[in-house]
């Protein structure tokens, strides 16, 4: 396959912001190609600067990924593109300041795929699993405008971190009840 046809592609992809591709991903696009001639064409890729390698078997394209402050994100739902992957646990919790301490480049995200932590150049990226159903998954999380993963609320990130063992000292107990009262307040004046 010509590099240009690769290019188009992720122009194309880049439009409809997705700059991580796993092999997996690549493949769907290129269904004709076989994976030797697939494999050679990203490795021309990489060599030529268009793709960058994150972690094995998945790649940025930096052309289209100048101003994302969200590349772990998507590197995690390259990683886990076949099911379902919300950001949870510490990270979910830091974000509405239920834990004081900011997770900057450390990502942690519950999947129903297996669980696993992959070291990238722009952070660690820990998945862990979750038996968790569509619907519950669908309806404690909430999806926030140009982020490509679901973000989990926090009574479900709360139960997360108790579901895996985690350790809760960090957990400010008095901000998650306030959190808690005010979204019961707010569904309260809605109704």
């Amino acid at each position: 396959m010509k590099l240009t046809t690769l290019t188009d592609m992720l122009d194309l992809a880049s439009k409809n912001e997705t700059y991580a591709f796993s092999n997996k991903m690549l493949g769907s696009y290129f269904p004709a190609e076989s994976k030797q001639n697939l494999k050679k064409t990203i490795e021309r890729a990489i060599t030529t600067g268009v793709l960058t390698r994150a972690c094995r078997g998945v790649y940025l394209y930096p052309k289209g990924n100048v101003n994302n402050s969200y590349t772990l994100e998507s590197i995690a739902l390259a990683l886990r593109s076949g099911g379902y992957s919300y950001i949870s646990l510490e990270t979910a919790l830091s974000e509405c300041s239920i834990i004081s301490q900011m997770t900057i480049s450390h990502l942690t995200v519950m999947t129903t795929g297996r669980s696993q932590t992959y070291a990238t150049p722009h952070g660690v990226v820990e998945l862990t699993h979750t038996s968790r159903t569509e619907k519950d998954i669908i309806e404690n999380t909430y999806k926030q405008n140009q982020r490509p993963l679901r973000i989990a609320k926090p009574a479900l990130a709360l139960s997360d971190l108790k579901r895996v063992n985690r350790n809760l000292h960090m957990v400010d107990m008095a901000v998650f009840n306030d959190i808690l009262k005010d979204t019961r307040n707010e569904k309260n004046i809605a109704l």
